[in-house]
């Protein structure tokens, strides 16, 4: 059947098999050829959708499964951009999202209303939806700027913020002129308008995370899991439209309400991004391409016109935008630049908006022809700002976001301190191995993907049974990290005491940290207390840390983080803060800290230069730390750092820990850290600090860390 309709082949095809094979062909030669040619390959998909498409060789028809695949790709652009904003900075950089969204939205506002007004010569009506096609845009560079891992940049940050506000005014006044133009604006259409809004926003931002937190803990299936994803962003999408804006604003906000259930080095968030930017993104490319249509502008002067004054009020008033931003906020020359590259392409919201414009039809010629709120010469105009904008906006951000990426490489804490990363998970438990891999991926400080280790020690006999229990659970923990792009090194070893094989693991394979996981049921036994005191501990140059999840991380909301008097002043510490730092980082929950007044001084001057949300709350005394630890929530969890006998921090009631979790957190996740003693495996400069416990020196080193 497939070669007969080969055989009958005509255009556009209608074959879905031979359509879909096609898309996917480009998809994948767009990367591959574009790339040696140092061209974005972004760019190279909307020029593949303008060549087969119907303005072009008719290759394809740009019918409804596109269009429902694009659409998708659409909201996944947005959702991604919720997703992976990082909500501490997003909250400490809101102001200067809200001055770019200003910034955005007015100036390209003024230079269209001016050049409709007074030189192509719309009606005011008019003029003001025509100059609103120029101040939304498409964050249609973020994939590229995502993929150099640069998404948690200030510039990004605040681009992303300034979208979600420019893209609302610019759809707001879409939704004024639509109204005003059918006589439809008044008290109860305002009144419509925000309340609806209001209910919108209140029900994807409060309810949402709700449903998530309640849906992760009771689904481990992971394809469920991404299905309900999309469901969230479409769900969201659909909402924003009823409540009378686009549907892009919805799955931005869909993207925000799901930020802190989805941590950024997990499986899932992997299987998001591999999924959008694979199928769904390259569709969306691909559709917009196929609007292009270049035989337009050699028909009519008035089209060219449109256009030149669409390109400079558009490109023009968005790097307006973007140097005021940049000058105002003194930031490098390169954020300048990436600001205006992810701003200034126009595709998602102004083709919208252009639509519902021309299908107004204000009145009727003598001769029967429409007037339309906005002519075929805006409308053929907008298709060339689509292409030259997508064009700028692909070569600028992806320039920029390579110098900035390079230059935090260089600034990352290995490339300053030389510091040695290698974490070590000792797994024993097959309903402990996920959530240990989970652990180990968060607490990671380094983007190398080579130092994670899986160990498990087969004590018996090599008999058949005992190995292929060993080999079962080492699989799955590479399986576990595979799924989040993370490379597992997984040991199986042979020993008559598992205790000594995994000390000699630590020292054979240098390893910086050990976790060791609990089981739900059994939580602190008697023998794993004294395996712990007796065994583990007995590493003076190794992080030991004590994992019990009773639940996934990606549904804590808060951590109690507690930290007893002295604690400062051991060799780990700031290694170990290093860890609940990078939880932090990773998961967006918010830390709150407990512990005496002159810790909290030290913690409270890193914090100014970080980028996690955290509290700060004095424990006078350890009794008064047991008592919060207690009274947890059933989406806080609890780290507590942890000191063995004779080391600065210990206290005597440290032994009464386990029993005290074992009774009241048997169902809350906690993490006992016991930070190492020696400086063996730390760098010079965190050596030197803790020799001579300097408070400013170690506010300066922990800066860099943190960085």
């Amino acid at each position: 059947m497939i070669l007969l309709s080969i055989h009958n082949l005509s255009f556009p095809i209608e074959d879905p098999v031979l359509k879909f094979l096609l898309v996917l062909v480009i998809i994948l030669a767009a990367p591959l050829l574009l790339n040696k040619i140092k061209v974005p390959h972004l760019l190279g998909l909307i020029i593949a959708g303008a060549v087969i498409g119907p303005n072009g060789f008719n290759v394809l028809a740009r019918d409804s499964s596109i269009v429902v695949t694009g659409t998708t790709g659409l909201l996944y652009i947005m959702f991604l951009a919720g997703l992976e904003i990082d909500m501490g900075d997003f909250k400490k950089n809101k102001w200067k999202s809200l001055t770019f969204g200003i910034y955005t939205f007015t100036v390209p506002f003024v230079l269209g209303y001016l050049g409709g007004y007074y030189i192509l010569h719309f009606s005011m009506l008019t003029s003001i939806l025509f100059a609103s096609l120029f101040s939304s845009h498409t964050l249609i560079a973020y994939p590229l700027v995502s993929k150099l891992g640069i998404a948690k940049n200030k510039a990004v940050n605040i681009t992303v913020g300034g979208t979600m506000i420019t893209d609302i005014l610019a759809l707001l006044v879409l939704a004024v002129i639509v109204g005003m133009s059918q006589g439809d604006v008044g008290t109860e259409f305002w009144l419509r308008l925000s309340v609806s809004f209001i209910v919108f926003a209140l029900i994807v931002l409060i309810i949402f995370p709700i449903i998530g937190r309640w849906f992760f803990k009771k689904v481990d299936d992971k394809i469920s899991q991404y299905i309900f994803v999309l469901v969230m962003i479409y769900l969201a999408a659909m909402l924003a439209e009823l409540a009378g804006v686009e549907a892009i604003i919805g799955a931005f906000f869909a993207g925000l309400a799901l930020n802190r259930l989805i941590p950024h080095t997990s499986s899932l968030m992997n299987r998001v991004e591999f999924v959008g930017n694979a199928i769904f993104i390259p569709f969306f490319l691909i559709s917009v391409g196929m609007l292009i249509d270049f035989k337009v502008f050699f028909k009519s002067w008035e089209t060219l016109e449109a256009a030149g004054i669409m390109l400079v009020a558009s490109i023009g008033g968005k790097y307006l935008s973007a140097v005021a931003t940049q000058k105002t906020f003194r930031l490098s020359k390169e954020e300048g630049k990436l600001i205006f590259g992810l701003s200034s392409a126009s595709a998602a919201a102004t083709l919208a908006s252009v639509m519902v414009g021309y299908n107004i039809i204000l009145s009727e010629t003598e001769a029967g022809e429409p007037v339309r709120l906005l002519n075929e010469h805006v409308l053929n105009g907008s298709i060339l700002l689509i292409l030259v904008s997508c064009t700028i906006s692909s070569f600028i951000s992806l320039a920029s976001a390579q110098k900035i990426a390079e230059s935090d490489n260089e600034d990352t804490v290995s490339g300053n301190t030389h510091e040695e990363e290698n974490i070590l998970l000792a797994v024993n438990h097959e309903n402990t191995v996920d959530r240990m891999v989970n652990l180990g991926i968060l607490i990671k400080a380094h983007s190398n993907t080579e130092d994670l280790f899986a160990l498990n020690v087969i004590n018996e006999d090599k008999n058949e049974s005992s190995v292929k229990n060993a080999e079962k659970l080492l699989h799955q923990a590479a399986d576990a990290a595979a799924a989040a792009d993370v490379k597992m090194q997984t040991l199986k070893r042979y020993d008559n005491d598992v205790i000594n094989g995994v000390n000699n693991v630590i020292k054979e394979q240098d390893i910086t940290d050990l976790i060791i996981g609990l089981e739900d049921e059994k939580g602190f036994s008697p023998s794993f207390v004294y395996n712990l005191y007796n065994g583990y501990l007995q590493n003076d140059d190794v992080n030991v840390l004590v994992y019990h999840a009773a639940q996934p991380l990606s549904t804590i909301r808060k951590y109690a983080v507690m930290i007893p008097e002295n604690a400062h002043k051991e060799a780990g510490f700031f290694h170990a803060l290093l860890r609940v730092w990078n939880i932090a980082r990773n998961s967006g929950a918010t830390m709150i800290f407990y512990a005496p007044e002159n810790i909290l001084d030290i913690l409270q001057k890193i914090i100014k230069k970080a980028n996690i949300e955290a509290e700060f709350i004095i424990m006078n005394t350890w009794q008064d730390g047991e008592r919060t630890a207690t009274r947890l929530k059933d989406d806080e969890a609890l780290i507590l750092f942890m000191a063995k006998r004779g080391m600065q921090s210990y206290i005597p009631q440290m032994r009464l820990i386990p029993e005290l979790l074992n009774r009241y957190l048997n169902d809350n996740n906690y993490l006992l850290i016991f930070p190492f003693s020696e400086f063996d495996k730390n760098s010079p400069e965190i050596r030197s600090v803790g020799n001579h416990g300097d408070f400013v020196e170690i506010g300066n080193v922990i800066q860099k860390i943190f960085k």
